[in-house]
This record gives structure tokens, C-alpha cells and sequence, in this order.
């Protein structure tokens, strides 16, 4: 939806569907870079920027693109009406520029729908239970299309975007990187979180928790995606599915902290208070009584991290805090890791053979991370991906 040549094509595609029998609302994203354009005029206009006014400005963008699509597709002789967030019922909590979904009524959407219309909606927002315009944060659209697939106990939540599914690693690093015909919740859990960046993490847990079918599709072909969808049991899985990375954290290291019970707890009891988002942890064995703690954050929370933590150290008595945004992370994900022994020994030889060194490592039962130097994370990527195998088929 970046140009109106792109608004026709999607209406276009929008009126097939629907004359296809099939009954079809649309969720739509602000067009083209208009919320980055609208956080420059803000900043351009003031330092001083009320969340709640940030709200009511960035959600403008989907209300733009909303009717403009709703007049396309009534070009088309497809019947069509738009709806904001608050006009389809969208509640949200009090939390503004990232609130959650509470509710979702859809009253006049189902209306809509028996009437025979397709509901155009305004993606990336709500209205709170104050009544005030919220916005649901990155991913917002992808989140609002799941919710009212949800609600209306859609088949299956189609979500459009520049690619045309979920990929093995991402095709700009490893032009031979695989498309996926389907993927698990889980599997796309641990993909949106450790750097795979089709969808919002919300939006598949969402979909998760509410037993909706998505389908990741490209907005410019009629080509199948990936499906993300509940894990089948009798299926035996891919012991590695795909090669992520992530560029976007950074790491805080405090030195010389106490080594006691209640002092961890401390630092990051103060950053969750701050609402820092911690990633991957790691303790040092105690030496004379101390350790060092070193912790990822993303770089955007980088200096509040450092802010919280220089300004506990002396309390907790710890050394110095360092910060370090030079750093990536490389994760490997597949759900038959589970069953397979020797992923984290072959992915750790890869390394060691390309002289990669290994600065930090979590895990969880489907994926395996390791925080390397920034500079040398797309070569990881491209020696993963060809040690597991997971280019052709």
C-alpha cells in the first residue's frame, strides 16, 4: 500500500477473493513511510511528546489508508466500508504506543459482513477502556487482522507482505535460502524472536492462543506462502527448520557484582520496572566473592539499560558497567531438535572452524543462540545454513 497504483492492486485482489464467494475483511497498514514521516514532523514540531498524543497521531496513518482502500474496492463494483479501531470495537488496556488487546466486540464488522460488504479496517489500533485512541505497537496490523480473525472465527488470517513466506534464513544473505510451506506456532514463536522479522511476535502468539491458521503471502503475486499452523504429531520434523540472526540488541556487562543471593534480582527487577526487555543472560563463575553479569537488551533500550544499572551498581556494590552494541546474535530453529542430539555441538564447530568466536549462548527446547561479533554474523549465517542442509526442496 505504498502508492496508489499498489492500493488498486490490492483492492483488485481483495474484489477476486470476494467474488470468489469467499467473505473477506481487511486489516491495512499507514501507507508507504507515512509513521516514520509522522514521527519526524513530531519531532520537528516538539521535544515534548505525550504518549497519548503520539497515539492519535500515528494511527492517522491507518485511517488514511483505510477509506482510500474502501473507494478502490468500491471501484471495482465490490461493495465496501471502512472502519477505525474504535469503530470496529477494538478495546484495548490503558497503555499507550503499545497496548494490548482486551477485547475485541467486531459488532459492526459482522454487520457488515451479513450485509454483504467487505469491512475495511484501520490496522494498528484501538480504543482503551478510557476511551482514548491507542496504538498496539510494532506489528500493530499484523496483530488487529489475527484478533478479528479471532473474533469472527475466520479459516485462516492471510497476512500480506514483500515476501512470499517464511524463509530457511533470510534471501539477501543466503540468495538459496528455501521458502517453507509450514511452520509451527513454536517454530514461528522462536523465528519472530531471535531476529526473523516476516511477523510480529504478537501476532503469532495471538494466533497461537486462539487456534488461528495464518498464511504469510507476497502482496505482489498469487503464489502460496508458508502456513503457520498447530504442530502435527505424526510428522516427524526438520531437526533444524531455519537460520535467523539479529543486529538490533546490544550487550550490558556490570563487573565485580557481589555473589550473594538477592542482588541479580535487584538489577533486573529495576530494569523490568523501566520496562526493559531482556534477552540472553550470563553469569561468570564467582571469583573472591564476585562475578560479572552480562545481559542483551535491544539498542534502542540500551541507554536506559545502562542508566539502571550505573545507578545501582554502588547500592549493590559492583564494579564497572560496560556497554558493548557491536554484537549480534546467530539462532538455529526447528522443532525436532528436541530429538536430536549434536545440533549444538555441529553448530559450535562450524563456528570454531570459521574462527567465529562464540561471545554468549541461550537456548530453549527448539532453539539454539550465540551472540557473536556483528561483523561476522552473516557469514555465520551462510556457514549454518549450508552445514544443516536446508537449501533446495
Amino acid at each position: 500500500m505504498s502508492d496508489a497504483e499498489r492500493v488498486r492492486a490490492v483492492a483488485d485482489h481483495v474484489a477476486r477473493t470476494r467474488r470468489q464467494g469467499a467473505d473477506v475483511v481487511v486489516v491495512v497498514s499507514a501507507m508507504g513511510k507515512t509513521t516514520d514521516d509522522l514521527l519526524r514532523l513530531a519531532s520537528d514540531v516538539s521535544t515534548v511528546q505525550p504518549p497519548r498524543e503520539l497515539d492519535m497521531l500515528l494511527t492517522s496513518g491507518e485511517r488514511v489508508s483505510a477509506p482510500l482502500l474502501a473507494m478502490a474496492i468500491a471501484g471495482l463494483g465490490v461493495d465496501a466500508v471502512s472502519f477505525t479501531g474504535s469503530q470496529a470495537q477494538i478495546i484495548t488496556d490503558t497503555t499507550h504506543l503499545n497496548a494490548k488487546i482486551v477485547e475485541v466486540k467486531a459488532d459492526r464488522v459482522r454487520a457488515a459482513l451479513a450485509e454483504g460488504r467487505v469491512p475495511v479496517v484501520a490496522g494498528f489500533q484501538g480504543v482503551s477502556l478510557d476511551r482514548d485512541v491507542t496504538s498496539l505497537g510494532r506489528g500493530g496490523s499484523d496483530t488487529t487482522a489475527v484478533a478479528l480473525a479471532a473474533a469472527l472465527g475466520a479459516e485462516a488470517c492471510e497476512i500480506y507482505t514483500d515476501v512470499s513466506g517464511v524463509f530457511s534464513a533470510d534471501p539477501r544473505i543466503v540468495p538459496e535460502a528455501r521458502r517453507l510451506p509450514r511452520v509451527s506456532f513454536e517454530e514461528m514463536l522462536d523465528i519472530a524472536a531471535s531476529g526473523g522479522r516476516v511477523l510480529a511476535l504478537r501476532s503469532v502468539e495471538f494466533a497461537r492462543n486462539h487456534g488461528v491458521p495464518l498464511h504469510v503471502r507476497s502482496s505482489f503475486t498469487w503464489e502460496p506462502g508458508t502456513w503457520v499452523v498447530e504442530e502435527d504429531p505424526s510428522m516427524e520434523q526438520a531437526v533444524v527448520t531455519a537460520v535467523t540472526h539479529d543486529i538490533s540488541e546490544a550487550k550490558v556487562t556490570v563487573t565485580g557484582v557481589p555473589d550473594k543471593p538477592g542482588i541479580a534480582a535487584r538489577l533486573f527487577r529495576a530494569l523490568a520496572d523501566r520496562a526493559v526487555n531482556v534477552d540472553t543472560i550470563v553469569q561468570n563463575t564467582s571469583l573472591h566473592g564476585t562475578t560479572d553479569i552480562s545481559f542483551t537488551v535491544p539498542k534502542t533500550d540500551l541507554e536506559v539499560s545502562l542508566d539502571v544499572a550505573r545507578a545501582l551498581a554502588p547500592e549493590i556494590g559492583a564494579g564497572e558497567v560496560m556497554a558493548d552494541d557491536g554484537i549480534a546474535k546467530v539462532s538455529l530453529v526447528g522443532a525436532g531438535m528436541r530429538s536430536h542430539p549434536g545440533v549444538s555441538a555441529t553448530m559450535f564447530e562450524v563456528l570454531a572452524t570459521a574462527a567465529i568466536n562464540i561471545e554468549m549462548i541461550s537456548t530453549s527446547s527448539i532453539r539454539l543462540s550465540c551472540v557473536v561479533r556483528a561483523d561476522r554474523v552473516e557469514e555465520a549465517v551462510r556457514l549454518l545454513h549450508e552445514a544443516f542442509e536446508l537449501s533446495g526442496g
